[in-house]
């Protein structure tokens, strides 16, 4: 987890992702981006540099003119745009009734890479599943969103009801307590800090962290569980993102 105290401004490239992972569309010209870069202290010579190097390394994509009269601009690359999906995903409120099944994914294919392992890892991951034990994921069944990772021929997959106490289970699972500590700090952080470039900075770990919320039930989260706290307040900031880029087309 990262320390109130250790959280340092975006760099220039970091900014205008973050400014384009926060935009709906992901689309803003380069005039744009200079202007809103003004607003974060961020000289005009500097974005253009940190854009030719984002585009360079396949964060930004050029983005050609979709209508009349509209220049050119930059939008997402693939990497980022998923992460945009998953950050959105994060902020939205996904549960659904939960009748105490829990989803649970087994590896059944063994003679696999070490690359291979750590793709898989990270796509359960992503489904904010869980590993029990070594090949073993799990999580409530309590999300909307499709179960992607069914399709995945080296897993079986099965919905289950644990024996044990499911509340201790799920502590077992993930670290709730420090998670919660870090995400009170952070929405402390967030409603304190008014200067441009820090504002920035801690509103994008606040969506980083939810992106590790494991949106859990409410039946078998601790007490004052800040997750709907930080979705709020980082809707909030979207907002003034959104506005940001308005006033910057002007």
């Amino acid at each position: 987890m990262t320390g109130m105290d250790e959280i340092a401004p975006l760099s220039a490239r970091s900014v205008m992702l973050s400014l384009l992972l926060g935009s709906h569309p992901d689309r803003m010209s380069a005039a744009e981006l200079i202007r809103a870069g003004e607003h974060f202290g961020i000289p005009a010579a500097t974005v253009r540099v940190a854009l030719t190097r984002a585009v360079a390394a396949g964060d930004l994509r050029r983005d050609p003119a979709t209508e009349a009269g509209q220049s050119a601009g930059y939008a997402l690359g693939e990497r980022l745009a998923a992460r945009q999906r998953r950050q959105d995903e994060a902020v939205l409120d996904a549960e659904t009734a939960w009748k105490g099944a829990w989803e649970m994914a087994v590896v059944v294919v063994t003679g696999r890479t070490g690359a291979e392992r750590a793709a898989l890892r990270e796509q359960l991951a992503s489904y904010r599943l869980a590993e029990l034990r070594e090949g073993v994921w799990t999580r409530p069944a309590n999300l909307r969103r499709p179960r992607g990772y069914a399709d995945e021929t080296v897993l079986g997959t099965f919905t289950a009801t644990p024996d044990e106490d499911p509340a201790a289970l799920a502590a077992r699972l993930w670290d709730l307590t420090t998670w919660a500590r870090e995400g009170r700090r952070l929405l402390r952080r967030l409603e304190r800090t008014t200067a441009p470039a820090p504002r920035l900075a801690v509103a994008a770990h606040v969506v980083r962290h939810l992106a590790a919320d494991p949106l859990l039930p409410a039946a078998l989260l601790p007490a004052d569980w800040p997750a709907g706290a930080m979705r709020t307040a980082y809707a909030a900031y979207q907002d003034e993102l959104r506005e940001l880029a308005i006033s910057s087309s002007r």
